[in-house]
């Protein structure tokens, strides 16, 4: 029976379980294409739930047997549950199903993964290994036995009995079904132990296929710093035995929470010197630690529904923001974030795809796995933060661990928490949480007497489904300098809260050069006529590093701008102050490395919307070339001098020093590689011990147009490495020439080692295709046709990974009307296609529109 069309969940519809579970016992009898789960469910009536039958959820099942209290059992079976009258008292469920996990391309519930059993159960993946109330405010402890003949086999929580054939796992703590995990399968651990504050011993172990083994040892240390950065700056410890991460190669996300034991993309936990870049080693870092901190923040205080997706995401996005900004460079942290930021959270805010960081509705909870829930949701804790100020922060966590350890919690739950703390009504703040969109802030100023007066006025664009927004709470951090550069107001946060608001400094001798919107206090565009010769001033004398970083940003994006629309020469001012900036030997090396960096193409693209001019994705392109080699041809001295400066002798180590060494050495390679064809960039390639100085030289020799011979070095010394040779896949795309990006992308489909069914894979191909603006967007529509012929063939097998990327299409009504028929031309392709998934269904519908 073909199930019905998926139907809107709204969030004001919410209603409490009918039934809660105490307790899960599963049994697994693995086998590839007929494992058993039997399943032993302990349920009781939800005093506070609405009463009715037993619904469980379920999908691609297989029923053999139920029963209920030992009697068996006939239920109502839909293809996406069962519904049957159940005692109106405690009561055991007790189901076996059949399951054929190598049948399982989705990657969600159980699957194989190159002999791999693995699961993925986050949002609704439990579903699809048994029948159960599959919804987050549904918490029980488990109990799990796997049988067969893999030799590691692993579950949740603490080890129990094993011997010849199996395994047992019990997890004590209380979870819901999208937390629960399995893996078993022909894995070598990579041990260690950790001992908590309180002198706890814990296990740590990560899992790998036999010959990753030595790319194991950067996680581990990695895990560790995260265990004692959040005793020491959140008094968390942790809280059960043993910890384990496994890694795996196909899998949809980076990777997983799951309760003791956490299920990594492989390309987020493996590394070594050689073969990965230290971009990949900071990702790492971070990534393990995100799925660290979620044992606090998403496992015992997990979300009541899927709605409240940014309490966990959001929460735990910021947390590892601070901890990154603890083990490498704050300022550094917080640029990339903004750069993050406005390139995915910002586009989703200004395009089809807007929804507030808590959705009113869905359709399919995977697609909304979003950088407006996790980058915009770690923004919103940032910005409460900055209102109360740390020692509060501080308190109301501390409050918060305590009041809602073991709850499925809300965002009124969190908000409540700042409010019984500090005092505060947060009324206004919660706007953030329930209001799509990115509000601008128009900025005047005037000088009079001594005082100077900053106005600023709010506003937010209509996103779908959301017109007339109110004002919200917006901290606006600002610090004034003098004319000479001396900072006369250190920074200040201003806390505006209507549409219009005046605020005034006195006692000033000169009128002061405003730095606004310090260390981007709030997710916000801000609107003020300014000049470039005060941008110059402020990317020399801010101190403030955020704003020093966005005053060279902006010279750069005004140059290009007048490039593009005026046909302008290349600024020489710009060229002036970004080349005093990277002879500066008092800044941070990483630092010079980003600030020497240009807007991106989709930035660009946006910018010349916002003004009233049509995008030409060729033009754009060809203005950034233009500009890049004015800025070589002005600083080849200082280039030479900063590449042979900012080499490094010593042993290679990932850390923030040698890493922000490295980055100003490659930015320097490639000003210098713009004049002399390669030559540089060949004798590094030649010369390379690890993979961020082979990589970056790479990508110089593919830009200058000398690849040929490097592109197959490179696969002849790495095509055992499945991570590196994603690396290759996705380098030649990025780097094509617009006119040739889509045919190179459509040439690498057909390379033997190219593979649809491995999300990693179909991302360094296609998703590379993307990342190639000029290039997907080339106006013979080859590139969107292209890409959308893949995601045709992928839909059947991955639909989140087809739904994700579909939004490469998002920004489709920037663009002129040829562009915008060929977009339409696909998105309507895509969606004629016979059996689409509701993910994509959903996707592309709300990217079309009408």
């Amino acid at each position: 029976m073909k199930d019905a069309a998926p139907q809107a969940i709204y969030l004001v519809d919410y209603t409490p379980p009918a039934h809660l579970v105490d307790h899960v016992s599963l049994t697994f009898r693995l086998d590839p294409e007929k494992t058993r789960v039997i399943s032993k469910i302990a349920f009781r009536p939800n005093p506070d739930g609405p009463g009715g039958p037993l619904r469980l959820d379920g999908e691609d099942l297989t029923l053999i047997s139920a029963r209920i209290d030992g009697a068996e059992v006939t239920p109502d079976i839909t293809p996406r549950g069962l519904t049957m009258q159940a005692p109106d008292a405690p009561f055991t469920w007790e189901a076996e199903v059949e399951i054929a996990p190598i049948n399982n391309t989705a990657l969600e519930g159980l699957y194989m993964s190159n002999g791999m059993y693995c699961t993925q159960c986050e949002a609704e993946g439990f579903r699809k290994i048994t029948y159960y109330p599959d919804r987050p405010d549904v918490m029980a402890t488990f109990d799990v036995r796997i049988e067969g003949d893999a030799p590691i086999k692993l579950s949740n929580g603490n080890p129990g009995g094993s011997g010849d054939g199996f395994a047992e796992w019990h997890d004590p703590w209380p979870k819901p079904a999208y937390l629960f995990a399995l893996v078993a399968g022909d894995l070598i651990n990579h041990p260690d132990t950790f001992t908590t504050k309180s002198g706890k011993h814990v296990d740590l172990n990560i899992w790998v296929r036999p010959g990753d083994e030595h790319k194991c040892a950067f996680g581990m240390e990695a895990l560790k710093k995260s265990m004692k950065w959040d005793e020491d700056t959140y008094g968390r410890e942790y809280d059960l035995d043993i910890f384990n991460i496994v890694a795996v190669d196909d899998f949809n996300m980076g990777a997983m929470e799951n309760k003791g034991l956490n299920i990594f993309n492989s390309s987020a936990v493996l590394a070594s010197p050689e073969t990965s870049t230290d971009m990949n080693f900071q990702r790492i870092e971070a990534i393990i630690a995100h799925e660290y901190f979620h044992n606090w923040t998403g496992n015992r205080i997990t979300c009541r529904d899927w709605f409240q997706l940014c309490l966990k995401e959001g929460l735990t996005v910021f947390r590892d923001a601070q901890f990154t900004a603890d083990m490498r460079s704050e300022p550094v942290k917080r640029i990339d974030d903004v750069i993050t930021l406005r390139a995915r959270q910002f586009r989703e805010d200004n395009g089809p795809l807007a929804h507030p960081v808590r959705p009113a509705s869905f359709v399919e909870i995977n697609n909304f796995y979003t950088a407006t829930v996790y980058e915009k949701g770690a923004e919103l804790i940032g910005m409460l933060k900055t209102l109360v100020g740390d020692e509060a922060y501080y308190k109301a966590l501390d409050l918060y661990f305590t009041r809602h350890d073991g709850d499925a919690a809300t965002i009124e739950d969190w908000l409540k928490v700042f409010e019984d703390s500090t005092g505060r009504d947060l009324a206004q703040f919660k706007r953030w949480y329930e209001d799509a969109g990115t509000p601008r802030v128009a900025v005047s100023e005037d000088y009079a007497d001594g005082t100077y007066t900053l106005t600023f006025e709010q506003s937010t664009p209509p996103t779908p489904g959301q017109d007339d927004k109110p004002p919200r709470v917006i901290p606006i951090a600002v610090g004034l300098l003098s004319p000479n550069g001396d900072e006369v107001q250190p920074t200040k946060v201003l806390e505006m809260t209507e549409t219009k608001q005046s605020f005034t400094f006195d006692g000033l001798s000169s009128k002061p050069v405003p730095s606004i919107l310090r260390g981007f206090s709030a997710p916000v565009i801000v609107d003020r006529d300014t000049t470039n010769d005060e941008r110059a001033f402020l990317l020399a004398h801010d101190t403030d590093p955020f704003n020093k970083w966005e005053a060279g940003r902006d010279l750069a994006r005004d140059a290009l701008v007048a490039m593009i629309r005026d046909g302008a020469a290349p600024d020489e001012a710009y060229i002036d102050a970004v080349h005093t900036m990277a002879r500066d030997d008092s800044l941070d090396p990483a630092f010079r490395a980003l600030a020497l960096g240009l807007p991106s193409q989709d930035d660009l693209a946006q910018t010349l919307h916002d003004i009233g001019t049509t995008p030409d994705p060729q033009a754009i392109w060809d203005a950034i070339e233009t500009l890049r080699h004015a800025r070589a041809e002005r600083m080849q001295d200082t280039a030479t001098r900063l590449y042979a400066q900012f080499q490094v002798s010593e042993p290679y180590r990932p850390d923030a020093e040698q890493s922000g060494a490295r980055s100003l050495a490659n930015a320097a390679l490639s000003l210098i590689n713009r004049l002399d064809g390669g030559t540089q960039a060949q004798k590094q390639f030649d010369s390379a011990d690890n993979m961020t100085q082979q990589l970056a030289a790479f990508s110089c020799l593919l830009q200058a147009g000398k690849g040929d011979a490097a592109t197959k070095s490179f696969y002849d010394q790495w095509q055992q490495d499945r991570l590196v040779i994603d690396k290759w896949f996705m380098m030649q795309v990025v780097h094509a020439a617009p006119e040739d990006a889509a045919a190179t992308a459509a040439r690498l489909t057909e390379h033997p080692d190219f593979t649809m069914k491995n999300p990693n894979r179909f991302r360094a191909t296609l998703g590379a295709l993307t990342m190639n603006a000029a290039g997907f967007h080339h106006v013979s529509g080859a590139g969107y046709e292209l890409l959308a012929d893949w995601l045709i063939r992928l839909d059947p097998l991955n639909p989140q990974t087809t739904a994700r990327m579909c939004s490469a299409f998002e920004t489709w009504r920037r663009y002129d009307d040829t562009r915008q028929g060929l977009i339409k031309s696909q998105l309507d392709r895509i969606l004629a296609t016979p059996d689409l998934s509701p993910d994509t269904t959903e996707m592309v519908t709300r990217i079309r529109g009408t």
